[in-house]
């Protein structure tokens, strides 16, 4: 039987690459696409793929924010990371919120196959270019980014939060795309700032994009 793949980047030229790439051998299948992480748990959610493979930085709910929902919903699905970020914030942030692999969009195809084809027999892979920054987390593990920065202290929902708002939405719109009521937001608006000690959406958005929660 085929493995079952679905693509998650917001670039569809990406997409279609991999598609294709993925096709020419009989043992994978793509079977959906997303431009974002929403869209991702939620064709996850109606398809049951094997494997996802899943940009870092995307609009709506990026990568990082997105595997940690589907550790917590879908444990039986595999993530392969796969983006153009190799500083540690990106790497140690993809591998514990349970990617399997990570590896960098300019690796030959090759290896994102050896990378499908490991992590679906329960194996991790990372792309060689990763390692250094994997040492370097174990040697200067008080200096790794995010958990280091404040954002740790965030919980799931107001992470996502934090990313819209820095995309642009106001509140009313946040309430309808997350399905909570504008209250719910304002609060969580407020335990944000509080927590992040950031008392502006100017300085709350330069926030988001230094930690890839946007890459706006």
């Amino acid at each position: 039987m085929s493995i079952r793949i679905v693509l998650a980047d917001d670039h569809k030229l990406m997409r279609d690459g991999l598609k294709a790439l993925l096709e020419k051998h009989t043992d994978m299948e793509v079977i959906a696409e997303a431009s974002d992480g929403r869209a991702l748990l939620r064709l996850i959610g109606e398809l049951s793929p094997e494997v996802v493979v899943v940009d870092v930085v995307m609009p709506n709910l990026n990568g990082i924010e997105a595997v940690r929902q589907i550790s917590a919903q879908f444990p039986e699905v595999r993530v392969v990371a796969l983006s153009m970020h190799l500083n540690r914030q990106f790497v140690v942030g993809m591998l514990r919120a349970g990617a399997a692999a990570y590896l960098v969009k300019d690796c030959a195809f090759g290896e994102l196959y050896r990378a499908i084809s490991a992590v679906v027999q329960n194996h991790t892979y990372l792309s060689p270019r990763i390692s250094d920054t994997i040492v370097e987390q174990c040697v200067y593990p008080a200096q790794t980014s995010i958990d280091t920065l404040g954002s740790s202290a965030l919980t799931s929902r107001e992470r996502e939060i934090l990313q819209l708002l820095a995309e642009g939405m106001d509140t009313n719109q946040i309430a309808g795309q997350l399905h909570v009521s504008v209250k719910t937001v304002g609060t969580h608006r407020q335990h944000i700032m509080s927590k992040l000690k950031i008392y502006s959406l100017a300085e709350l958005t330069k926030y988001a994009i230094r930690e890839g929660i946007t890459s706006l």
